[in-house]
This record gives C-alpha cells, sequence and structure tokens, in this order.
C-alpha cells in the first residue's frame, strides 16, 4: 500500500503554537503513525513543485491523505484535475478537518462543503454511528477530545453513502464528522478534527480511524469499466429472418 500524506504546511511556518505542536508538520505527524501500517509513506507539501503532485506520484499512489486550511485557492486547477481523475480510477481519497473547503474535496462533492465553526477551546465527542463498518475497528463507542475546534451543521455536502461518526460539542451542536463516498472506482472518507493549534493527530483512536480509513480507501485491483461502443459478447440473431 502506498500513501502519500498532503498538506499545505503553511500554519507550521508561521504559526509558533503549531510548529511546537509539530515540529516535523501535521503531515510528518500523520505519516510517522501511518509508517506502522506501510513501508512506503510518502509527505508532499504545497510549496514543492507541482504541489508534490506530479503525475508519476500519483500513479503510484493507492491512498491519498490531504490536510489543507489556509491556501486552499493557491492549489493550481491542473493539479485538481489531477488528482480527481485518479480518485475516479481508483486512488483512495482521505479528507481531514478543514480540507473540506478544499477544491479537490468540493470538485468531487459538487456542493459549497460549507458549515458552522467556532474556536471555542470545546469538548468534542465523536460517536460511532456505524459500529459494523472497517474504519472503527479498535475503538470504543465515541472518541472524546478535550479541546477542539467546533464544526457545526448544516454541513453542505451530497447524503453519504455511509455516516460513520457524530460529532456532539460543548457548546451544544452536532455535526457529521466521519462520512465516506464514492467516485468512480475511487473511495473517499472525509474525517473532520484535527484544528491546527491542538495535538489532535497523537490521539491514539484519532491515529487508529485514519489508519483503518486508509487500509479501507486503498483499492483492491477492483473491475475497470470499460464505456463507449460496444461489441457484442454474444451472436445476435436477425430479427428480421
Amino acid at each position: 500500500m502506498k500513501i502519500v500524506v498532503w498538506n499545505e504546511n503553511r500554519h507550521e511556518q508561521k504559526n509558533p503554537v503549531v510548529s511546537d505542536i509539530y515540529p516535523k508538520g501535521i503531515h510528518g505527524a500523520i505519516a510517522n503513525f501511518l509508517k506502522q501500517d506501510s513501508n512506503h509513506v510518502k509527505t508532499a507539501t504545497l510549496d514543492e513543485l507541482e504541489h508534490g503532485l506530479t503525475q508519476e506520484v500519483l500513479n503510484d499512489t493507492n491512498v491519498l491523505v490531504w490536510w489543507g486550511h489556509v491556501a486552499h485557492d493557491e492549489v493550481q486547477d491542473e493539479i485538481v484535475e489531477r488528482v480527481k481523475k485518479r480518485v475516479l480510477e481508483g486512488m483512495g481519497l482521505i479528507v481531514l478537518h478543514s480540507a473540506h473547503f478544499s477544491k479537490i474535496f468540493k470538485t468531487l462533492m459538487g456542493t459549497t462543503c460549507d458549515l458552522k465553526w467556532r474556536e471555542a477551546d470545546e469538548k468534542e465527542r465523536l460517536w460511532v454511528v456505524d459500529p459494523s463498518h472497517p474504519i472503527t475497528e479498535g475503538i470504543g463507542e465515541y472518541i472524546e477530545l478535550e479541546k477542539e475546534e467546533m464544526y457545526g451543521e448544516h454541513f453542505d455536502i451530497p447524503a453519504p453513502d455511509e455516516l460513520v461518526f457524530v460529532s456532539w460539542f460543548e457548546g451544544g451542536e452536532i455535526f457529521r464528522s466521519g462520512a465516506t463516498f464514492k467516485r468512480g472506482k475511487g473511495k473517499i472518507f472525509y474525517f473532520r478534527p484535527g484544528h491546527e493549534t491542538y495535538p489532535t493527530y497523537y490521539n491514539k483512536d484519532v491515529q487508529q480511524v485514519i489508519r483503518n480509513a486508509v487500509k479501507w480507501a486503498a483499492n483492491s485491483n477492483t473491475p475497470t469499466p470499460i464505456y463507449g461502443n460496444a461489441k457484442p459478447l454474444e451472436k445476435i440473431a436477425n430479427h428480421n429472418e
């Protein structure tokens, strides 16, 4: 399983709070725990050539993990289309936290992906609402985070194929915080927690969910449909005779 963790890597360069929490970047922290399951984990960031997502890199990627926040507009449309094409071909995509507003997620969803938000050091409790789903393997009934940014409904996304987690926040809001989608041959998982000023990606349950999601999203050599004009597989009788 070949994994690429993409991060715009801007907060880490400008905010000492973030750089103290994630000295190797959010992408580095996520890549570190994903290495428990794969020897092929790479990172890519916004300021690299082609954002680190060359056609060669994407062709060799089973699952792409995406974190972004303040620089969504800086992602080149050409790269977004390149990623979209690979998702439709079967590359898995894990969309984290504020990447709900990323170009790639909005393009694949076809909606604004807008929501309510608030930064107030609130407790978040992510309830498992689909305990049969493989993404929930190894965790309990819920995940509790002492401090997180609030995201609240309405979350402007299409109805998910599967709803895995629903969050409750100390201020009273709820949020569809773990949702799956299928686009073409590709599988997509959106997972809400992960605000940059909190050590959320060191939480073992959060790590377990992301590890599970990467395994779930990896394409297992499923059939590739062939489109367009098709020759018959059997001889067609001449009904005019």
